[in-house]
């Protein structure tokens, strides 16, 4: 309860409290880099009690974190507006869900990863170092470093090369 009164603190703040915000985020996620920042409103199961951030994280606005397991995001990521990042699910088998099982897996993403807008990162998915996920994506396996991928499911497109020096 105490994790979701500090979220609910830290949705309320103004645009302006800038040292009010760090300190709550500080106090909320499992543990936050420097220079991170994070849009609101922001969405937790657990206030981001579960959720580990490296340094110079840009987080917009309304992300979602299902941080019932550990979620870990490396440094220098871009997290865009409506991702949800959910480390729950339940079980395919009728009779499981009848008796209301739930399965949590870990979530890792890797350093300097660019997350579209829109992205459903599912249970137990890693994403390795500089690649980026287009938005509307729906993660539902293992995505390597140094590529480009998207879709439903998403899927490896391309790997990033000299050709995107251009932009």
């Amino acid at each position: 309860l105490i994790y979701q009164k500090k979220l609910c603190d830290f949705n309320a703040t103004r645009f302006l409290e800038h040292e009010k915000k760090q300190r709550l985020l500080q106090e909320m996620f499992a543990e936050i880099g420097d220079g991170c920042h994070v849009e609101i409103p922001l969405h937790a199961n657990w206030g981001c009690h579960n959720v580990h951030f490296g340094r110079g994280i840009y987080c917009n606005s309304n992300v979602t974190f299902v941080d019932d397991a550990d979620i870990y995001i490396g440094d220098d990521c871009l997290i865009s507006p409506n991702v949800v990042i959910t480390t729950s699910g339940h079980p395919i088998l009728p009779i499981l869900r009848e008796h209301n099982y739930v399965y949590n897996l870990s979530v890792h993403i890797g350093k300097n990863v660019w997350i579209g807008s829109g992205v459903q990162i599912l249970p137990g998915v890693t994403i390795g170092n500089n690649s980026v996920i287009g938005a509307g994506s729906v993660v539902t396996a293992d995505i390597p470093a140094n590529v480009v991928a998207f879709g439903n499911p998403c899927r490896i497109i391309r790997e990033i090369g000299e050709k995107d020096r251009k932009y």
